[in-house]
């Protein structure tokens, strides 16, 4: 049976170079970086390499790059961090913070969880494309705001947000302005000066390297305090031995980005528009996400009549891996909230499925993608009360 991965927004396979830039760090690299002998030494040079390569990805400075766990930690630290030090500075009288209605749960969670002590926090709405209502966000500012987090590129449709014209509002109104940045980076050139980006988080296995490492931007002269105490690694702002194999491999995985950046991204979106042109040939079938303001690997549909797990499973049983939304929560049967915050009845709302290419995906894969999904449809809808009706 023939086997096509068509869910990298999810996860992608380590490049053989990243592999093989890893591997010397398991065994004759193994020193701990935090120690002073000659193994330790080794290992912190290695990673004060890898530091370079993400400050180079984001136009950053070496220092600005703390290295964690994954994108989730990354969004946790920089969120609660810079909360916590507001709240340490001025007190409890109405911190606010603005964010949007189709975060990542990363965002969402961690904003839910500074409700609960005291923060107040505004969801600002998005149109029917899921771009955040500028206007809405700029009538939500107040005097206590402290923060605006707003994902660079939804995990679920795609879609891109007007990076740079949030970034002038946080600027002009002297506010603090981070970004859930996983699924655009490598995938659209991210200029953390230009953007007025003041932190930034980012995961290693969305771009070809491995899994549990990730890491975050912070400005010169933005202040957090810790959420993780221990050691004092990392400036202090993630105390715990620094997995130096994984971190190698995000390292390699940036300049591999940076290298390839243009190449992929012509390969990537031609594969995408081919993708999206044959899947819209089936009736009543509609992309979800702005048709031109997307990731270039991202293509979401949805189908009328069509249940989206019964097409996971249908596509599954084909060889072909998709998805009906984050991979973080795609176990949970309730409709997509991103889904839903740009209009979607819940019908239409399980009626989606999300296809992402990668870099070794062929122009073969799509087309047999296509008709397998046609096929799909078409079967589905037989049994389907709802198409019948």
């Amino acid at each position: 049976m023939k086997k096509v991965f068509m869910d990298h927004a999810s996860t992608t396979k380590v490049d053989d170079e990243v592999l093989d830039a890893m591997l010397p760090y398991f065994s004759k690299y193994f020193g701990n970086p935090s120690s002073i002998h000659l193994f330790g030494r080794e290992a912190h040079d290695a990673v004060d390499l890898s530091r370079r390569k993400v400050a180079d990805l984001l136009n950053a400075k070496e220092d600005e790059i703390i290295f964690t766990a994954g994108g989730t930690e990354a969004d946790n630290i920089a969120i609660k961090g810079v909360a916590y030090k507001h709240k340490e500075k001025r007190g409890s009288k109405g911190p606010h913070i603005i964010t949007s209605e189709i975060e990542h749960p990363a965002v969402l969670q961690t904003c839910k969880h500074l409700e609960e002590e005291g923060f107040e926090v505004t969801y600002v709405p998005v149109d029917e494309y899921g771009i955040v209502k500028l206007d809405e966000l700029e009538t939500a500012l107040s005097e206590n705001t402290f923060l605006i987090t707003i994902m660079f590129a939804n995990n679920e449709i795609g879609t891109i947000e007007p990076m740079e014209e949030i970034g002038k509002i946080a600027k002009e109104n002297n506010i603090l302005f981070h970004t859930d940045a996983v699924q655009a980076i490598g995938k659209t050139p991210i200029d953390v000066k230009k953007l007025h980006i003041d932190l930034l988080a980012l995961s290693s296995h969305k771009m070809y390297g491995p899994k549990g490492v990730g890491a975050l931007y912070v400005r010169k002269g933005v202040q957090l305090k810790p959420i993780v105490h221990g050691g004092g690694h990392e400036k202090g702002l993630r105390s715990s031995t620094l997995n130096v194999p994984g971190i190698i491999g995000l390292g390699k995985a940036c300049e591999l980005a940076k290298e390839r950046m243009q190449k992929d991204m012509k390969y990537l979106r031609s594969l995408r528009d081919k993708l999206i042109k044959n899947v819209l040939q089936i009736e009543e079938s509609y992309l979800n996400g702005h048709p031109e303001k997307r990731l270039v690997n991202n293509a979401h549909f949805r189908f009328a009549g069509v249940e989206g797990e019964a097409m996971l499973l249908a596509m599954d049983a084909k060889g072909i891996a998709t998805s009906t939304g984050s991979a973080c929560s795609s176990k949970k049967l309730q409709a997509s909230h991103v889904l839903a915050a740009i209009g979607l009845d819940p019908e239409y709302a399980h009626g989606s499925i999300r296809l992402s290419i990668g870099r070794e995906t062929t122009e073969e894969d799509v087309m047999y993608v296509c008709e397998s999904l046609s096929e799909v449809v078409e079967k589905l809808r037989q049994m389907s009360p709802l198409w019948n009706r």
